[in-house]
């Protein structure tokens, strides 16, 4: 990585948690990961998040996300941090996914709270504890209670702050006034988890944003940190306020991998859009507001011919390992 790498910023500013492309039959397409991953390095991103909620991390395994760390590194890992969710409620899992990560050339780690067991802020606490010591990585925690069903507390964070890898949190709280007490509380590099609140994140210390929408609207994120980092503050609005509508077109409905696949497939960043099982693909009702919402954003050429409902499998849930058992979106 050769990014500069800062206690305000370690990972940079701008980082995009990257949907895992796949090809009709449900296997990871790394050609098409590659050349997704530089493009958003292009469109300014100084890190990608793989393996992350976005990126299907339920429904991928072991062997095909160490092959996407490998790939995507070697691809664009002189030009940007890529970091490797390794997220498990199991604390001895997201330990092997961290070792794995790190021998497959990740630069760093987002570790996410144990989800559905609830632990108490003690076994959280081990736990972040127990995956940090597993590699010489830096940390990105990442706080996101809705999901999660816990969320880590105030002191809880000030104790595990001051573990020497453990350089940073993404914060899907909402909550900007407890954000600004902890950034100072922990000298911690806080990161925004939601798109909507990169501005204000930034206005309380916040490093910067871990995003879905920066898959179509990157080069306009970072302009927004551009502006902000130079002290037009009018500038870095009016760059956020073009953004906005993408902003909801993809995350609206929570099904961020959905919407963000069907999006660049719609630009041609993509040539399918497959999902696997849970997720379903957005339906045409769906992407054809979504295509408005790109066109009129400037993201679709007017006069593009609206894309008709592509045939199975483009269009396809795959339940991996049941390579024909494939559901309509």
């Amino acid at each position: 990585m050769v990014l500069p790498s800062t206690t305000e910023r370690p990972f940079g500013a701008l980082l995009t948690a990257m949907v895992t492309p796949m090809t009709p039959d449900g296997a990871i397409d790394l050609k098409a990961s590659v050349k997704l991953a530089k493009k958003l390095v292009d469109d300014g991103n100084d890190g990608l998040v793989l393996s992350g909620t976005t990126g299907e991390s339920p429904v991928t395994h072991a062997p095909e996300k160490a092959e996407l760390v490998a790939a995507v590194t070697e691809a664009v890992g002189d030009r940007a941090a890529v970091l490797a969710g390794a997220g498990s409620n199991d604390t001895a899992h997201a330990i092997r996914m961290a070792e794995q990560a790190a021998e497959a050339g990740a630069d760093g780690l987002l570790v996410v709270s144990p989800y559905y067991s609830r632990p108490t802020q003690e076994g959280l606490l081990r736990h972040f504890t127990a995956v940090a010591d597993a590699t010489d990585l830096p940390v990105m925690l990442y706080d996101i209670p809705g999901r999660a069903g816990v969320r880590i507390a105030p002191e809880t964070f000030v104790r595990i702050a001051e573990h020497p890898r453990i350089v940073a949190n993404k914060d899907a709280t909402g909550d900007v006034w407890s954000a600004a007490q902890l950034i100072e509380a922990t000298g911690l590099a806080w990161y925004s988890g939601d798109d909507g609140l990169l501005l204000p994140f930034l206005s309380v210390g916040g490093a910067g944003i871990v995003s879905v929408s920066a898959h179509v609207v990157g080069a306009q994120y970072a302009d927004v940190v551009r502006h902000w980092d130079a002290g037009d503050h009018a500038g870095a609005l009016a760059a956020f306020r073009r953004v906005m509508p993408v902003v909801g077109a993809l995350n609206g409905a929570g099904a961020q991998a959905v919407m963000t696949k069907a999006a660049l497939q719609a630009q041609g960043v993509l040539e399918h859009r497959t999902l696997r099982l849970p997720n379903v693909a957005a339906s045409d009702h769906e992407v054809a507001t979504l295509r408005a919402v790109l066109t009129a954003a400037g993201l679709l050429p007017r006069s593009a011919t609206p894309m008709s409902p592509p045939e199975l499998p483009d269009e396809a849930t795959v339940i991996v390992g049941h390579p024909a058992i494939v559901t309509p979106g």
